[in-house]
């Protein structure tokens, strides 16, 4: 079996919130997750409040979650919080019976999944690069240009 895991000690600079037994699967959740990934919580939120996906409104539960655990627990600034951690987890499958034809079976599995959420307190120099970050600090791909010349030429045109 092994040992069992020991819970991540966090830092005073940072609070979680975990919702679990949310039924959509972990690979759902993890597109509204990635959403908010080292935002300002302010941003997040924002976020959240718009997206489209039904999943949105319990991971702005657990969000908000965070940030209460943040202000009441840790006693952290929420005006300088940021998103630094959320990741997606398995929970149960409940399963279910489908009839098929010539009488045979299969099995419908219907996941569960559980998120965590971690806010951290960081200093204004690293919120304004947070904010600023508006695509979540990813680097854009370069682009090959359509005059046949590669990728390099196109990085060293722009």
């Amino acid at each position: 079996m092994g040992k069992p895991s020991r819970e991540r000690a966090l830092p005073d600079t940072e609070a979680k919130a975990v919702a679990r037994n949310l039924r959509i699967s972990p690979q759902k959740l993890n597109l509204v997750a990635g959403l908010i990934r080292g935002k300002p919580v302010e941003q997040a939120l924002a976020d959240l409040e718009f997206s489209r996906k039904r999943i949105s409104d319990d991971v702005r539960k657990c969000l908000m979650s965070a940030i209460a655990n943040a202000e009441n627990n840790h006693q952290l600034s929420i005006d300088q919080l940021v998103v630094a951690e959320a990741y997606v987890g398995k929970n149960l499958i409940m399963k279910r019976f489908h009839a098929r034809g010539r009488g045979r079976s299969s099995v419908v599995m219907k996941p569960f999944s559980q998120i965590t959420v971690v806010v951290r307190e960081v200093n204004e120099q690293e919120l304004e690069n947070s904010r600023k970050r508006g695509n979540g600090g990813k680097v854009k791909a370069a682009k090959a240009s359509r005059d046949g010349r590669g990728v390099e030429a196109a990085v060293e045109a722009d």
